[in-house]
């Protein structure tokens, strides 16, 4: 593979974004650590990993899928695409998904072994939607379900199953930290979808925003950035203080990114925003697990 080859397929995999997988396994670790005081590293290195290629495939897949279904076109005013763009093909992109799917479960045998059953549901269902996202026959974010995905697979599954792979349990503080998580990734898909909202209505794909329009679209951005530190406030009930206050240093940080959101049509700044917002999850998070470890 050439080096002009190697940045087309770096392009398509959007590493700015893998991100997203690298918090929830962070926060879930410190969180056993803080309340189980041990972990087991390697089986956290290796859900990390696994993740990835979950997300580098299902950015390969949405790739390929948008372009096939006419969501991607020559109006798309979001960061490049190597399909739309025809630096790749789509089979080529869908192709190489599958094989990050199947090194993304290469990569889950240990998880398995050390988390039976339990964990090869959440394998199994991650691959299926990651594909189902824009895969597929009913693809998830074309009726408006990819907020929920989001959600979901980056905050409950994704921190419940790293605290479950380290402690043997599923408690409700796991599920709060991934609730935290979660809501800060689907900011990311929320910006993505209002920067989108024309072309994507145009294409028939309905997403969140184009079902509540900008307006509402923007009401739900505001809940996902400010929730979690609402949802904060429990760590301080449970005497994991700095859990609740350390993030609490990066809330002017979002507070100024919904206001310029507020003030702005979707348009090429929303590419801003969304880097913006992808520093924001990345921020808070690594706050939040040290607010775990030092208890």
């Amino acid at each position: 593979m050439n080096s002009r080859s190697l940045a087309v397929w770096l392009l398509a995999i959007r590493p700015k974004t893998l991100t997203a997988a690298l918090i929830p396994v962070i926060v879930g670790t410190a969180l056993a650590s803080s309340i189980h005081g041990t972990v087991q590293l390697d089986l956290s290195l290796f859900a990390f990993l696994s993740a990835i290629f979950i997300q580098i495939g299902t950015n390969l897949f949405n790739d390929a899928m948008d372009f096939k279904k006419g969501a991607d076109t020559a109006e798309r005013i979001g960061p490049q695409r190597v399909t739309q763009s025809g630096l790749l093909e789509a089979n080529q992109v869908a192709w190489g998904g599958a094989v990050c799917f199947l090194i993304a479960s290469l990569l889950s045998i240990p998880l398995l072994l050390a988390g039976g059953w339990p964990i090869v549901v959440i394998g199994i269902a991650s691959l299926i939607a990651g594909y189902a996202y824009t895969g597929g026959p009913f693809p998830l974010a074309y009726v408006g379900l990819g907020d929920l995905f989001v959600l979901i697979f980056f905050g409950w599954v994704a921190v419940g199953g790293i605290y479950y792979l380290n402690t043997g349990t599923l408690d409700r503080e796991a599920l709060l930290a991934g609730t935290q998580v979660g809501l800060l990734s689907t900011v990311l898909i929320a910006i993505n979808n209002l920067r989108d909202y024309q072309t994507d209505r145009k294409a028939g794909k309905r997403t969140l925003a184009v079902r509540l329009g900008p307006t509402l679209a923007k009401v739900e951005i505001a809940g996902l950035c400010f929730v979690p530190f609402v949802l904060g406030g429990y760590w301080f009930q449970q005497g994991l203080r700095w859990a609740t206050l350390l993030p609490l240093g990066v809330f002017p940080f979002a507070f100024f990114l919904f206001r310029r959101i507020q003030k702005t049509d979707p348009s090429v700044v929303y590419n801003q925003f969304l880097a913006q917002s992808a520093l924001l999850h990345l921020t808070f998070g690594m706050l939040l697990s040290l607010g775990f470890y030092l208890r």
